[in-house]
């Protein structure tokens, strides 16, 4: 079982049941991450986890989110509706570490039905251990 190493954050992670087979498969590996469902591969829809994990992320200052459906774009579109959440979808280490630094992104997003479990671990540890640079990205930030 891998441990983050950066304890301090609270991690919250949901799925619709698109995502629920990658979303159990991370929890297992990530003892600290706090589920929030779903529980199951029942269709449910995916705004309503959305909407549970950016609660969630807003309400506890400094934390971070992931939220996985099959493609991600739906879950991406859903969470970015709220105000202060920046969510990334990503297939790659590096595109998860870019968010976080260049964009300061809080919550990222996986496509469950397109990443192998190995992808998608490399990039929640990406996310997880990079910070957001501020600097010349600062700016960008504030007019979003």
């Amino acid at each position: 079982m891998i441990i983050n190493t950066n304890m301090k954050k609270k991690i919250f992670i949901a799925s619709d049941h698109a995502g629920f087979d990658m979303k159990s498969k991370l929890h297992n590996h990530f003892s600290n991450f706090i589920d929030l469902g779903t529980n199951s591969n029942h269709s449910v829809d995916y705004p309503d986890f959305a909407e549970k994990l950016t609660k969630e992320v807003l309400d506890h200052d400094g934390s971070l989110g992931i939220l996985i459906c099959g493609t991600g774009v739906g879950m991406s579109i859903a969470a970015n509706r709220k105000k202060g959440i920046r969510a990334g979808l990503v297939n790659n280490p590096e595109i998860a570490r870019l968010i976080r630094q260049h964009n300061n992104a809080n919550v990222l997003v996986l496509p469950g039905r397109f990443m192998e479990e190995k992808d998608a671990m490399d990039c929640v540890e990406s996310f997880i251990d990079s910070e957001f640079e501020a600097g010349r990205h600062q700016k960008r930030i504030d007019k979003i």
